[in-house]
């Protein structure tokens, strides 16, 4: 009996399972944050400690150059912004809600597109309106003039017409998104109770799209202030942004110094609205949507 007793705390032990050792949380986010400062934190430090020089920021920010140049990008990324917004709604809301053969491959030619670099697009208008292109190539053709009228690409309009047909579908992707998840319902009772598309677009689809119109519109307005390849390929005169100040600074006049504040700049002026958006998102996500009139009297 005694070896049957000591034999059975000896099975229990044997029985049990062996501890795991477990990794710290720690030890887990050592390699992505490794990596995370060499690639982006470390050449970020680099290029904050090139801008500290010796009155680099007093120079830089005194200048006319840079004010110009800061003016020029704000204008330019709030006025394509607003564009994409309008837009991108519009074909959206088409794209969703009025029924067309090709609909379907529409929306994911927008997902094709949203992988096409920007200068693509450019060299496309450049190939249709630019100095010796389809447009005024056809103009001279018929009227025997020496040159064509379309010359706004070499313009800042140029600019803004290229950015607003590149971003448009980084608004229309959300929306799409958005649009799906929409309950038809209420569009149906809307409309049972006679209200016209403009008045269910403003009390019904709109309200549900305000978060994807927020998410794109931030989205866009980031893009453009850092926007580079547009500017340059249109070859528009006096259009200078931050972007290609700094390239002017640092490739052209190899004043490293001043194209290091100017980043500086952009960075900060980019992440203060990456925050902003941010705090308007979480603001908007606590406070709760307003109900259709459709669907309270349905309710009713």
């Amino acid at each position: 009996m005694a070896s049957a007793r000591a034999a059975a705390p000896a099975a229990v032990v044997a029985a049990r399972p062996p501890r795991s050792r477990t990794v710290p949380a720690w030890l887990w986010a050592l390699p992505p944050v490794a990596v995370l400062a060499l690639v982006f934190l470390y050449p970020l430090g680099l290029v904050v400690r090139e801008s500290l020089a010796p009155g680099a920021y007093a120079d830089v920010l005194a200048s006319a150059s840079f004010r110009d140049a800061l003016v020029t990008t704000v204008w330019l990324a709030a006025g394509a912004t607003v564009g994409c917004l309008v837009l991108g709604f519009l074909l959206a809301l088409i794209v969703a809600f009025v029924p067309f053969p090709g609909a379907r491959a529409v929306s994911r030619f927008i997902d094709v597109f949203l992988s096409f670099p920007s200068f693509l697009v450019t060299l496309a208008l450049l190939f249709v309106y630019g100095t010796v292109g389809m447009a005024n190539g056809l103009w001279t053709g018929a009227t025997g003039a020496a040159e064509g009228p379309f010359h706004f690409l070499t313009t800042p309009w140029g600019v803004l017409l290229a950015e607003v047909t590149y971003f448009t579908p980084f608004v229309m992707r959300p929306l799409l998104a958005a649009f799906s998840q929409l309950d038809t319902a209420q569009l149906e009772v809307a409309s049972s109770l006679g209200a016209r598309p403009a008045r269910i677009v403003r009390r019904v689809i709109l309200p549900e799209a305000l978060p994807a119109l927020a998410a794109g519109g931030s989205l866009v307005l980031v893009m453009c202030l850092n926007e580079f390849g547009i500017v340059l390929f249109t070859g528009a005169k006096g259009v200078t942004t931050l972007p290609m100040l700094v390239y002017s600074k640092a490739i052209l006049e190899s004043d490293y110094a001043a194209a290091c504040v100017v980043a500086v700049v952009n960075v900060a002026i980019s992440v203060g609205l990456y925050a902003v958006y941010r705090t308007l998102t979480a603001t908007a996500g606590r406070s709760p949507r307003p109900v259709p009139e459709g669907s309270k009297r349905a309710g009713a």
